[in-house]
């Protein structure tokens, strides 16, 4: 298994993440694009110390942008949307 610093590259933190992070106990983060479902859960559930009841993800096409008139891509990117059991938090969104 991967190390789970390799897996998990931070949290993402907007406005809709807190909402769902509040209203239904999910934590957002950005992932690496070659992470599976399962990897993803071990590393929460290593990192965090918390028991994860699900993972969903979103795999994010880069988009083609110009600058000055040359042509550039974005980088591809993946965010996973976890599920923790009720009462299970993770402190490191709780200061941010």
């Amino acid at each position: 298994m991967k190390a789970t610093q390799d897996i998990i590259l931070g949290p993402m933190l907007s406005e809709k993440s807190t909402n769902q992070r509040f209203a239904q106990n999910y934590y957002v983060f950005r992932v690496k694009l070659d992470a599976n479902k399962v990897e993803i859960k071990k590393a929460v559930e290593s990192r965090f110390n918390v028991i994860v009841d699900g993972v969903q993800t979103v795999t994010t096409l880069g988009k083609t942008k110009r600058t000055r008139g040359v042509a550039g891509q974005q980088s591809t990117w993946k965010k996973a949307f976890v599920k923790v059991r009720k009462g299970d938090t993770i402190s490191e969104f709780e200061g941010a």
